[in-house]
């Protein structure tokens, strides 16, 4: 792996360790904490996550246009305002305020870095796009696993230790990313050559294959939303949530070597690793049908890490093939929306499903959707052989 790509491993380290501080929690905070309903917790969520969805197509349009290191950095420096107003001020309703323009923020950053990482190692092919997303996982370790015993101990502190890591990853991100910026800035931005675009095969691929990913992050969503709540109605503590994501960060990073004979199996069977995925996930809701203690959650965490781990790589890596040269941080925006996306209606739904039917209902339909999400993951080429024909 060059040494270029350990600098974003780094930087996505830092940058989801204090995240997770925060993410996990909304939804309890906002319950438990500000007194709000699931539904207006759900509302408020998605408001984040649509700015997320504004935040990931600007992220991937600035990263063509003015390359990698100049968004990230804008998206990073937005991000520390907003956290710095969130340390302050997060009682209601300048909560929302701040939580909806950590969306847009954070999400202007996310496609910079899988771009940057295609830019850095292109031969990496799902290499790269792993070890950012293994970076990812490690943060989600170790900040859930301490966020809880800070949270459990002082709420207020969240946000501080959540403003500290990003301004680390400011400083990480200042002194070591503009030395990857060589040959990541597109001769043309896309919006000026839109109008030039022959072949659209790949972008319809590329929308087809994010509505599976659309499907399975409004399931995955409601893990941070409506299952957060569900563990603490059923008695589980703040320290036994937050444990659940570090058994979740922690089985991504020692789990690779279990996974790999399959992935190496199906390297270029990205199918195969997106069906066999999304399997799991389905599997590991119909165990939370059944959960009332803590082992029934971790055995359905457990379930749902290994489905997370064949199929979440796989979706920047087809973007990355699937991006025409120049396009690569618009493709990247597009696939880190349909993430966003799914993350914006889930909550919402999640809520309103469980104010009206409860828990278990919602947990079978959603065992139904993610199945659905099979689908387009076996026929988004199907504009690319048709081109063919």
């Amino acid at each position: 792996m060059p040494k270029s790509v350990w600098f974003l491993i780094i930087g996505m380290l830092v940058n989801t360790t204090g995240n997770s501080f925060l993410w996990p929690l909304n939804a309890i905070y906002l319950h438990d904490y500000l007194g709000k309903s699931l539904a207006m917790a759900g509302f408020i969520l998605m408001l984040n996550s649509a700015a997320g969805v504004l935040g990931n197509l600007l992220g991937g349009y600035l990263f063509d246009r003015i390359g990698g290191y100049k968004s990230i950095m804008f998206g990073i420096l937005l991000t520390i305002a907003s956290l710095i107003g969130l340390t302050i001020w997060h009682g209601w309703p300048h909560y929302v305020w701040f939580l909806t323009i950590l969306g847009f923020s954070g999400g202007i950053v996310f496609p910079g870095m899988f771009a940057l990482a295609g830019t850095a190692w292109p031969e990496g092919g799902r290499k790269a796009f792993n070890a950012i997303y293994l970076a990812q996982n490690v943060g989600v370790a170790i900040g859930p696993a301490l966020a809880g015993i800070v949270a459990d101990y002082q709420f207020d502190y969240v946000f501080k230790v959540n403003l500290a890591m990003y301004i680390l990853f400011f400083l990480i991100a200042l002194f070591t990313f503009k030395r990857l910026e060589v040959g990541s800035i597109a001769p043309k931005n896309v919006v000026s050559e839109s109008k030039k675009i022959i072949n659209k095969a790949p972008f319809y691929a590329l929308l087809i294959i994010s509505a599976s990913s659309v499907l399975c992050w409004l399931a995955y969503s409601q893990w941070s939303a409506t299952i957060s709540s569900y563990t603490q109605d059923l008695g589980l503590g703040l320290k036994q949530y937050s444990l659940l994501w570090t058994i979740n960060g922690l089985l991504i990073v020692i789990g690779q070597p279990l996974i790999a004979p399959l992935v190496k199996r199906w390297e270029h069977k990205l199918k195969r690793q997106l069906v066999f995925g999304v399997t799991l996930i389905a599997l590991s809701f119909g165990i939370i049908a059944f959960a009332s203690d803590f082992k029934m959650f971790a055995a359905a965490m457990v379930v749902l890490t290994f489905g997370e781990m064949f199929y979440t790589p796989a979706l920047p890596t087809i973007a990355n093939q699937l991006a025409p040269k120049g396009r690569k941080g618009f493709y990247q925006g597009i696939i880190n929306s349909a993430a966003t996306a799914g993350r914006m209606i889930g909550p919402l739904f999640g809520g309103i499903m469980v104010d009206r039917y409860g828990m278990i209902v919602l947990v079978l339909i959603l065992v139904v959707i993610v199945l659905f999400a099979i689908i387009p993951c076996l026929i988004y080429d199907y504009p690319l052989r048709k081109e063919k024909w």
